[in-house]
């Protein structure tokens, strides 16, 4: 059993020193301005023995954290795994970060060195300023700096329960919470994936894992690399996603295996169609929240499943739920059954379990002695939370879920974005999926509005694909809720709809719900929030 991220990645390097462990594409190639082509587990190795003893002459060690901005270049894993090899956690830094959160994820952190691109360094330096943070920057190539002090826990063993990386969540209701993730939460993730079976079936150093999704979130980290870790093969990191080239890459690459967030097919399925669809070597796709409408059309367009998944940053694979064994329920936001290694309970705002297939909150917790194995360790300065989160000994994810009665679990939306409406809960999540559809529409997001006799009402925040002029909003207002009441259940459908430029966004592009949420309170009554409610009729 390896105790380290850095153990494991060494020992495949020198198993298969001469295999492919990165590959680059000519579209990220370009983006990043460095070479196509393959690294492999050899040469990759050499680099980190290097970085290693660099960081180890300049005194960093067990308990000391390092940013790493980065983006999706090969440096950010010879840089984690040399870091990890000393105890060292690594803070993966969004690029997108401007001075407020830098200043926040800096302070939070007490990060005493940044490894960055060169036009971000000043960035950095001032939000450490700013933060009273001593603080120094590198380059992926420089020499590296002094350590700012001694290491924290330079006299204990360097283990699994060692911190590997501090990945900060997205912060859609609120500060960002930083997530303390041990090494073996990451080996975890590796071997869970690799004993996948049924549809997502891994052969030992022949797969090639593409996935365009940022290396600060824990789905690159500690899914798509910590799987060619531990089964050998290639990844194949792309530096985005790139609708009108992914193909193109997926084939240059040879790639096997496709990670995926719910945007990229429709995106995908939004150009025209072509033979050259099903011309790759994609065996499955690794994801979550393909729009129910869009899940069987890409199936039969691309010829690879999507197949569904569900976890979290806190999460990990400790309570990874997928739908890798048939039947899939392709199209009904099922995410698979409950397996043996995670116990799961769906419960009402009470803390008691649903009856039937109504929708509960989900808890999970790992099966056996301890609930928390694997699980991460805790949030970074924040007990409280961290309690909270853990509630009655289960963890308390936030989402709603149902189940049906053979044990299948089905998404329905983040439980703080439900909207309540004269009884009845609406999930913002299904309502923008809905509009989102619209020809006119470019992108929305839902909300609730305060009503004096239903207590919410759904509001809609559009952003048209083409611009309009005022005398238009009511009547391109109405068509997006015929539309809508057309698909939904009355109730459902948009009792206001707000023409807006912009939908609040965090760092890594999900709606801001609790900006969103203040929004909504305001928005009715502006001339740009056309008042939809009596639309809104039940059926006869």
């Amino acid at each position: 059993m390896h105790a380290t991220v850095h153990d494991l990645f060494t020992a495949t390097a020198a198993r298969t020193p001469a295999a492919e462990f990165l590959f680059t594409e000519s579209v990220t190639a370009r983006a990043y301005g460095i070479a196509a082509g393959a690294i492999r587990w050899g040469e990759a190795a050499a680099e980190v023995e290097r970085l290693r003893t660099a960081y180890a002459q300049a005194g960093y060690g067990h308990g000391h954290r390092v940013g790493l901005l980065l983006e999706n270049r090969p440096a950010f894993l010879f840089h984690w795994f040399a870091l990890n090899a000393l105890g060292v956690s690594v803070v993966p830094i969004n690029a997108e970060m401007r001075s407020a959160e830098l200043v926040y994820l800096i302070g939070h952190s007490e990060i005493g060195l940044a490894v960055t691109l060169p036009e971000r360094a000043a960035d950095l330096r001032t939000a450490a300023a700013q933060a009273g943070i001593a603080f120094s920057t590198m380059g992926p190539d420089d020499e590296v700096p002094p350590a700012q002090v001694a290491a924290p826990r330079a006299g204990e063993a360097i283990g699994t329960g060692t911190e590997c990386g501090l990945l900060y969540t997205s912060g859609t209701t609120g500060r960002p919470k930083g997530c303390m993730l041990s090494n073996a939460y990451f080996l975890r993730a590796g071997e869970w994936y690799a004993a996948l079976d049924g549809v997502c079936s891994m052969r030992c150093d022949a797969e090639r894992v593409i996935t365009p999704l940022p290396l600060n979130h824990m789905n690159a980290m500690a899914f798509s690399t910590m799987v060619v870790l531990v089964a050998g093969g290639c990844l194949v990191q792309l530096d985005r996603f790139h609708p009108k080239t992914w193909l193109q890459s997926a084939r240059e690459s040879g790639a096997t295996i496709a990670h995926y967030l719910g945007v990229m097919p429709a995106m995908l399925l939004a150009a025209a169609p072509s033979a050259a669809d099903k011309d790759h070597a994609i065996r499955w796709g690794f994801g979550a929240g393909v729009d129910r409408k869009n899940h069987a059309p890409f199936e039969a367009r691309f010829c690879f499943p999507l197949v569904e998944a569900w976890a979290m940053t806190e999460t990990g694979a400790a309570a990874c739920v997928m739908a890798n064994r048939e039947p899939r329920l392709v199209g009904t936001s099922c995410f698979g059954r409950q397996q043996d290694h995670v116990e799961i309970r769906l419960v009402d705002d009470e803390g008691q379990e649903v009856t039937g297939d109504a929708p509960g909150e989900l808890l999970v917790r790992s099966a056996g002695d301890d609930p928390r194995r694997y699980f991460f360790s805790g949030y970074l300065k924040d007990e409280e939370a961290t309690r909270e989160a853990w509630a009655g000994g289960w963890f308390h994810t936030g989402d709603l879920v149902r189940r049906d009665a053979t044990g299948n679990f089905f998404f329905v939306d983040r439980k703080k974005n439900v909207i309540r409406r004269s009884g009845e809960n609406i999930s913002a999540v299904e309502v923008e999926s809905v509009l989102n559809q619209h020809p006119a529409v470019k992108t929305s997001a839902v909300a609730a509005t305060p009503d004096a006799v239903r207590g919410d009402e759904v509001l809609a925040c559009i952003v048209v694909r083409e611009a309009l002029d005022a005398s238009q909003h009511a009547q391109i207002a109405a068509s997006i809720v015929e539309h809508a009441l057309a698909q939904l259940a009355y109730y459902k459908a948009p009792g206001y709809v707000a023409f807006v430029d912009a939908l609040p966004l965090t760092a890594s592009q999900k709606i801001q719900r609790g900006q969103l949420r203040e929004l909504a309170q305001a928005l009715p009554g502006q001339g740009h929030c056309i008042d939809t409610r009596a639309m809104k009729k039940r059926q006869a």
